[in-house]
């Protein structure tokens, strides 16, 4: 055979591979997108008004990361000249923003809750904080964090740490990087819906009844998903995917809107770097390192971080003596303390008294 001929012979392999790649990856979206079309809708039982913007607006608080990049902080609730207790630290997630823990600043910030001191703050590249110029990576997560606990948490007092997702692997990042810092700055940690390791390998999002031909493209799939800086359209189809992605499938219409906006509102960039980093997310040396009280939650419907993740976790903190409680919602999905928010405040409530106690005890 001659080279022409071995060209055109490659050119055609090519081809084929290229049209094999295609309908494998189409495969695999179409069973995606037939599972999110054929979900039931969301339940339309009016607002929650956990959702609405809290009534006192917040002291906004810029604070300059160690690579120069500044984040967006808010401070809820009392004074420090008012209160002496813990503060309560807060870390959202992937592609959300500050918004994501209005039900629990609601509460906690409020009279019912005890006027609690909550902190909150928008992950580099979401809501009001800069995206920084570095590519991002886990570890930035977790000197992030540090940059926000050494400017909203005074000296002598200790952070309650809650992280949801994103937020949950920013708090074990953080606890690797700063192990001396564990036990004096943070008195117990709430790791909610999230994963210590192989996020991407074990989500559920991919339909359990493809074809043999198309399971090896699932991977791709989900890179493309996570890892490529497209828009997101607004469209009616695209609050049925947040609601099949995020969501449990009982989920209420006013749940599903509220993140479906929040969502939407993270730029492409941002959500296609974090995407890509939390594809080699490790953090499993983190949570070794957490020697504090912890609790783990999860919903028994999350796709994207599936139970396995928080028993694995569980098991690693109770080996440890640091497993507090494993909390499972059955029914909820991924954004757990919105679905599940009145359980998730008691939780907390119940969280805070115990370290009161044991302060004072040590006192």
């Amino acid at each position: 055979m001659n080279t022409k001929s071995l060209k055109r012979v490659g050119g055609i392999a090519a081809a084929i591979g290229a049209a094999a790649v295609g309908v494998g990856v189409g495969t695999v979206l179409a069973g995606i997108a037939r599972d999110a079309l054929r979900a039931e809708l969301a339940v339309d039982d009016g607002p929650d008004d956990l959702l609405t913007a809290p009534d006192s607006p917040p002291r906004r608080l810029p604070v300059r990361s160690s690579d120069g990049t500044l984040l967006n902080a808010e401070v809820y609730g009392v004074d420090d000249a008012d209160d002496d207790g813990d503060v309560i630290v807060m870390v959202h997630g992937w592609t959300c923003n500050t918004a994501y823990w209005y039900p629990q600043i609601n509460h906690l910030a409020s009279s019912e809750g005890g006027r609690r001191r909550v902190v909150v703050y928008d992950q580099r590249g979401h809501g009001l904080s800069e995206r920084g110029r570095r590519r991002p990576t886990v570890a930035m997560l977790g000197q992030d964090l540090d940059a926000v606990l050494e400017a909203t948490v005074p000296a002598g007092r200790r952070a309650i740490l809650v992280g949801h997702s994103m937020g949950g692997m920013t708090i074990m990042s953080w606890a690797d990087q700063y192990r001396e810092k564990v036990g004096t700055r943070v008195s117990a940690v709430v790791l909610v819906s999230t994963a210590a390791n192989a996020v991407m390998e074990n989500h559920a999002l991919v339909p359990v009844d493809l074809p043999a031909y198309a399971r090896p493209f699932a991977p791709l799939v989900s890179k493309a998903i996570t890892s490529v800086p497209v828009p997101i359209p607004k469209t009616s189809y695209g609050v049925r995917f947040s609601h099949y992605i995020a969501l449990g499938p009982n989920a209420r219409k006013a749940h599903v809107d509220f993140v479906d906006e929040m969502i939407g509102a993270c730029p492409p960039r941002a959500r296609a770097g974090w995407g890509s980093a939390m594809g080699k997310l490790d953090v499993t040396a983190g949570l070794a390192a957490l020697s504090v009280p912890t609790t783990v939650v999860v919903g028994t419907e999350d796709r994207l971080t599936p139970r396995k993740h928080a028993e694995q976790m569980a098991e690693v903190l109770r080996r440890n003596g640091s497993l507090r409680e494993l909390v499972v919602y059955e029914g909820v999905g991924h954004m757990s303390s919105i679905e599940a928010a009145e359980r998730f405040n008691e939780m907390l409530d119940e969280l805070v008294t115990e370290v009161s106690r044991t302060e004072q005890r040590v006192s």
